[in-house]
């Protein structure tokens, strides 16, 4: 329906499937457990409730925190994407009856903030404010709205039901009409409506929705009628201290930053705004090359959830929310989509398989928001108390967030630009991609992240000519991430070796890709092999936690070491130098993981700690 777009495309999740070990068991987690787990939830706290007491269906004051909606509208967009490749019939008509009743506490002019609707007089003036929209610093009623747009397209795509697309048009035009350059000039204190509008633009073709969308993002820094959105004390806490074209440095809660910076990197693609993407490249530069954590979390500090100053990762009070990492994900992947680089794809891999993945147990229903590198199992990092994964916050974010990204992570990996298919991401599984009117299926086998051999195998009618882009990852070239962040102290073993039909090529790297252009047929095969050696990590200079330490990762997987494999400690733990380590798979361990080992020493992979007993935990391990 629009113009103007991403360079290169997504292949949509829908056309791509997993039959591997280690992401399908996962989705199928996500799918049984998770995602009615977290519905349950939504009832058993009020969150529902707050829709039937809007609606005038039940009596009582309004439950909860005031973006308690959000957490709702999160996991129908989950539940949307599961329907999608999954048809369910009681899934289905339980989404029907939640959106009806989302219909039914909707105001007749479009408004929906149920907080507002239950009680009007009962909101706290000094935090919501008296009247709509009067205090976007605190309140979120523009942050609800934008997942409940997500999620309404979401459904609206799965199902082809166009009861929560319509609530959400209502609801949009609505805040089309109170704001804009000659209405209201106000921005939301928490950005995600950015990320919605794109979504309702792309699916109606309404350009309103997107000039909405890039005006909230250009009133950012103008103050006009306001002062700054600064809370806690920290400048730039919103990022409403600067234009967003004049920004350059990663500031203030680190949610609502990469949010924004993935709804500006969506609107630059579909506008073709040249002043927000050179922004969008130093913020990211300043974010990889001084306050990314080597787990790919973001967000050193509890204080606002917020971004430290350069180098200023601390380790036991790491912040790195998981909302953030989630949030870092989807920024990285629209910066592929417009450079074709797949730097971004490398810390988007790095940040799934580690500050991501250590936010939710593997049993689908326990949740960590904060996900420090370190642990005295004193500290009581979690954000509801505990050293071990909770099973719901009172500020639920998290584990509703989870349930939206699992599905949807089927559509990072492939991609496509004119006669060129990028694969990004490495798990057994199968694909099918339009190419010329003709559909060309590609099968991947491999045991990664354990193992760096990757074979795919092309299905197609007839001969093709296109190009395959395969992915290095910067780890198997020699950085963990681009820039001087951290670096490995040791040499790799092994080289990269690409093969056609058996017959070794010469790797042509462009962008970090190696390039393919042939005439494909049916059956052509392409081997990969990825060496996995063991590497110690050290950090820049600058990151004073870090000196005199060294991490331990191999692949794309960071390991730590947990108390119950060491003897019961792990925080004076020392690896010298020359220290040998060796692998070894043990199936029956947390699902099935590599570990290493040396004499005296043991670690796992840091998504899979905090599973069994209350312990110490370690990331950078003293440098012996």
């Amino acid at each position: 329906m629009q113009g103007k777009d991403y360079p290169i495309q997504p292949v949509a999740f829908t056309q791509v499937s997993f039959n591997d070990a280690f992401w399908l068991p996962r989705l199928e987690t996500n799918r049984k457990v998770t995602i009615p787990y977290d519905f349950q939830k939504c009832e058993d706290t009020g969150r529902v409730d707050n829709f039937l007491k809007a609606a005038k269906k039940m009596e009582g004051a309004h439950t909860g925190l005031v973006f308690n909606d959000s957490d709702v509208f999160k996991v129908i967009e989950g539940a949307a994407f599961s329907l999608s490749l999954h048809p369910d019939p009681d899934l289905d008509m339980y989404l029907d009856k939640l959106i009806g009743l989302i219909g039914d506490a909707q105001e007749e002019d479009g408004y929906i903030y149920t907080s507002r609707t239950v009680d009007p007089n009962a909101v706290r003036a000094e935090r919501e404010g008296l009247e709509r929209w009067s205090n976007l610093k605190f309140n979120h009623e523009l942050y609800n709205l934008g997942h409940m747009y997500e999620a309404a397209v979401a459904h609206y795509q799965a199902t082809g039901k166009r009861s929560f697309l319509d609530i959400a048009i209502k609801s949009a035009d609505l805040v089309d009409r109170v704001f804009g350059p000659d209405k209201r000039r106000d921005v939301p204190g928490h950005q995600e409506i950015e990320l919605g509008l794109a979504k309702l633009y792309r699916a109606t073709g309404d350009e309103r929705y997107l000039k909405l969308a890039k005006f909230f993002l250009d009133e950012r820094g103008h103050y006009n009628g306001r002062e700054e959105n600064k809370l806690f004390g920290i400048p730039g806490y919103a990022q409403d201290h600067l234009p967003v074209t004049e920004q350059k440095e990663a500031v203030g809660h680190s949610v609502r930053a990469a949010y924004m910076y993935a709804g500006m990197a969506d609107v630059a693609a579909l506008t073709g705004d040249e002043a927000y993407i050179k922004a969008l490249d130093a913020i990211w530069e300043n974010v990889v090359y001084k306050k990314l954590y080597l787990t790919g979390g973001i967000g050193a500090r509890h204080h606002g959830e917020s971004f430290g100053d350069n180098y200023e990762l601390p380790n036991a009070t790491a912040y790195t929310e998981t909302c953030a990492a989630i949030a870092n994900i989807y920024w990285n992947h629209r910066m592929f989509l417009l450079h074709g680089d797949s730097k971004y794809i490398d810390v988007l891999e790095r940040t799934l398989y580690n500050g991501f993945l250590s936010g939710i147990a593997l049993s689908g229903d326990t949740f960590f928001y904060p996900n420090p590198l370190e642990s005295d199992a004193k500290y009581e990092f979690n954000r509801d108390g505990g050293f071990r994964r909770n099973p719901w916050f009172e500020c639920s974010c998290c584990p509703t967030n989870i349930v939206r990204l699992l599905p949807a992570l089927l559509g990072y990996v492939l991609a496509q630009k004119d006669d060129r298919v990028y694969v990004n991401l490495y798990a057994s599984g199968t694909a099918k991609v339009s190419l010329k009117g003709q559909t060309i299926g590609l099968v991947q086998e491999s045991n990664y992240p354990w193992d760096g051999k990757i074979k795919l195998t092309v299905k197609a009618e007839q001969t093709q000519d296109f190009e395959l882009a395969l992915r290095i990852p910067s780890w198997a070239q020699g950085e963990p991430v681009p820039g001087d962040l951290y670096t490995y102290l040791d040499s790799p073993e092994g080289k990269i070796s690409l093969k056609v039909n058996g017959e070794t090529q010469s790797l042509t790297i462009e962008q970090g890709f190696a390039v393919i252009n042939r005439k494909w047929q049916a059956g052509d095969t392409i081997e990969l092999s990825l060496p996995m050696p063991i590497r110690r990590v050290l950090s820049h200079e600058k990151v004073e936690e870090n000196k005199g330490k060294v991490a331990v990762e191999r692949g794309p997987i960071v390991y730590c070491a947990e108390a119950i494999d060491n003897g019961g400690h792990a925080l004076n733990l020392e690896l010298a130098d020359k220290t040998p380590l060796a692998t070894e798979h043990q199936k029956e361990l947390l699902g099935g993981v590599t570990v290493i080992k040396s004499e005296g020493l043991m670690l796992i992979p840091y998504y899979a700690w905090a599973h069994r007993e209350v312990g110490e935990m370690e990331v950078w391990l003293k440098r012996g």
